[in-house]
């Protein structure tokens, strides 16, 4: 196990005051949420690696007792407990105090949020195992929070655009329940929309987990959907496609747009109308695009004079 510098994993200096450490943890939690990198482990890692370090800088009593033991830290793991059954602890002016196994259960429930070198150095040691009733001896039950569950659903384009209000049938732990979720206009393909309370069930007084919801777009006739942005199939003629004019495009809100195609316009090429795609959450004026490749029509069938100008028109082009 190996000594983790909580300072380098911030980015701060040792001397850093208390609001330059929490300066830098506000910004790197922002860059590694999981919320903005939906997915992503190796941000989920490295989220975790920070909300550690932050747990313990921003903690002066807990700063105190890294600092002072630093690398000599293992001359603390291998302490022997005092009298008492206490784990560890100096004298009245140390103010050193560790927590209990106990006590990270109550704070954190059943999942490990630190490392073993947190736990080792921070957790309780040495000393016998509360029993799952109990806690310390004083007969408090274990309060433990649920687990989180995540669970995908499919949602229909006109829904994502506009935001809705789902009634789901989920499964968890061998129960089936109906749970109400208010979906937030813009999600998007692989957005995460979280339910508090939803999840688990806590033990003692602790609360539920959340669940979260992981949204999957429905195959639309239409649009393809990539990101924000849409794509769609526009049909023009091809008398419009060689000498140029407008065609109608209509947008995932069943608006219709004039589009304007320059002479010359070739099957497949692609127009890009701005702020036609998909609103993000919570900012519906940002806006992705909306994509119209060109497919030229051709005539099936031909009247006699439209057949006398194209023989015509061939006959100026050999």
């Amino acid at each position: 196990m190996d000594f983790k510098d909580y300072y380098t994993t911030l980015g701060v200096a040792k001397t850093a005051s208390e609001r330059e450490i929490k300066q830098a943890f506000r910004k790197l939690a922002r860059k590694h949420h999981p919320d903005v990198n939906p997915g992503d482990k190796g941000a989920e890692a490295k989220f975790k690696e920070v909300n550690e370090a932050n747990e313990v800088l921003s903690d002066p009593a807990k700063r105190k007792k890294y600092d002072d033991l630093g690398a000599n830290w293992r001359a603390y793991e291998n302490a022997p407990p005092p009298r008492g059954g206490q784990p560890f602890s100096q004298g009245a002016g140390g103010g050193f105090h560790a927590m209990s196994q106990e006590d990270m259960a109550d704070m954190f429930g059943g999942e490990r949020p630190f490392s073993d070198f947190f736990t080792t150095f921070f957790g309780g040691m040495g000393g016998p195992e509360p029993s799952a009733g109990s806690r310390g001896g004083r007969g408090r039950p274990r309060s433990r929070k649920g687990q989180d569950v995540e669970h995908s659903f499919e949602l229909d384009l006109e829904d994502a655009l506009r935001g809705s209000v789902q009634r789901l049938q989920l499964r968890h732990d061998g129960h089936q329940r109906s749970v109400e979720v208010r979906i937030p206009a813009g999600v998007t393909d692989g957005s995460r929309v979280r339910v508090a309370g939803e999840g688990g069930r806590g033990t003692g007084s602790g609360p539920s987990g959340d669940l979260y919801l992981r949204v999957q777009l429905k195959p639309h006739p239409i649009f393809e959907i990539k990101g924000r942005d849409v794509y769609t199939k526009t049909r023009v003629p091809v008398t419009i496609a060689v000498l140029g004019g407008e065609v109608d495009v209509v947008t995932p809100e069943a608006k219709t747009l004039r589009l304007k195609v320059p002479a010359g316009t070739q099957s497949g090429q692609r127009f890009r109308l701005r702020g036609q795609g998909l609103p993000s959450v919570g900012k519906p004026d940002e806006r992705g695009d909306l994509y119209a490749n060109v497919d030229v029509e051709i005539p099936k069938a031909l009247s006699d004079e439209e057949r006398a100008l194209y023989e015509s028109l061939r006959s100026i082009k050999k």
